[in-house]
């Protein structure tokens, strides 16, 4: 289904009604501002070209989707976020009085409800991070209630009917870009793009020659889910100049094996820390879990903690990179 936010009929009747007011006022002497057409433009949401109303009543999920908004200087079109646990405090946020300025609307899931009764004109998350069939809030579901939606671009490659591909890196800048067409501050987003690129040029040219091996661990005790080749921090551990020991894998956050990993045989392991899940929680217990305890990154006490809002699509994804790759370029294998 193309969806399609073209919201002209009523600008344009409205437009006419004040020149017209406007021509009587101005006949009698009176001062007025001239009224305006409200501005649009077509952007891709995922693969599917979408037009927008610039949003003056932004919600969005998690610190990735905020810190997008705000890397770009439109705190004044957010109206609130959603937060779950996993995320850290905002207080520790580069961006910690842009979310002071703004309405926290909950430390939940993203639902249907919240977004309605928050009034949103656009929300932005991610596909199944944040959107979900099985929750009820699909960016389809939304144009339906006259609500716009945008897609974190690194989550469109599993999108349905509407699939599009970018490394997480270029998924991140996809993402500036577009909101900065959405919101007319593209020379904003060209310019904080530019600076990411040479940020990540800068720590490429310091790589090491050998790649390491490297294992994200995510959560999972069964079971461990890590990072696929779909999701920031396998851009990160590649950029630096190592090697996700599950970064040929064709998925984001997936689940895998114990027995995969020690084949793996991971010199670093990075840890990713959730506010609800601390790093420290999960280096004990891989240091216990006799699958794990004679790995060579656990034997040599190598472990690199990411933060969760440098591992997911946002702006502090180069933060990451930089740290991991100071760290990196300090290991002797």
């Amino acid at each position: 289904m193309k969806a399609s936010l073209d919201r002209q009929t009523g600008p344009l009747r409205a437009t006419a009604a004040g020149l017209t007011a406007a021509l009587l006022l101005s006949a009698c002497g009176a001062q007025v501002e001239e009224s305006t057409e409200a501005r649009t433009v077509t952007v891709p949401r995922c693969g599917e070209d979408v037009r927008y109303t610039t949003p003056q009543r932004a919600v969005v999920y998690e610190g990735g989707s905020a810190d997008k908004m705000f890397t770009l200087g439109l705190t004044e079109h957010v109206h609130g976020y959603v937060m779950p646990p996993a995320n850290p405090p905002v207080t520790e946020s580069p961006w910690a009085a842009e979310y002071a300025k703004v309405e926290f609307l909950g430390d939940d899931l993203l639902n249907r409800e919240l977004v309605v009764d928050a009034k949103a004109d656009f929300v932005v998350a991610g596909w199944n991070s944040g959107f979900s069939d099985s929750r009820g809030i699909t960016p389809a579901i939304l144009d339906g209630l006259g609500i716009q939606s945008f897609m974190h671009a690194e989550s469109c490659f599993n999108y349905p009917g509407f699939p599009q591909r970018h490394t997480p890196f270029e998924g991140l800048y996809t993402d500036l870009e577009r909101l900065g067409k959405i919101f007319d501050v593209e020379a904003r987003a060209a310019e904080t793009i530019r600076d990411m690129r040479e940020r990540v040029d800068a720590v490429q040219a310091k790589a090491p020659a050998e790649q390491l091996p490297v294992f994200l661990y995510d959560s999972g005790t069964d079971q461990p889910f890590t990072a696929g080749r779909q999701v920031p921090p396998t851009d990160i551990i590649t950029s630096a100049g190592a090697r996700n020991i599950f970064g040929d894998l064709d998925a984001r956050w997936t689940q895998v094996t114990w027995e995969a990993v020690v084949q793996g045989q991971p010199e670093i392991i990075v840890i990713l820390d959730y506010n609800d899940k601390p790093a420290q929680e999960k280096i004990d217990f891989l240091k216990t879990l006799p699958a794990t305890s004679k790995l060579p990154a656990v034997v040599n006490d190598r472990f690199f903690v990411l933060d969760y809002n440098e591992g997911i699509s946002g702006p502090r994804n180069i933060d990451g990179l930089e740290k991991f790759g100071e760290y990196l370029r300090g290991v002797r294998p």
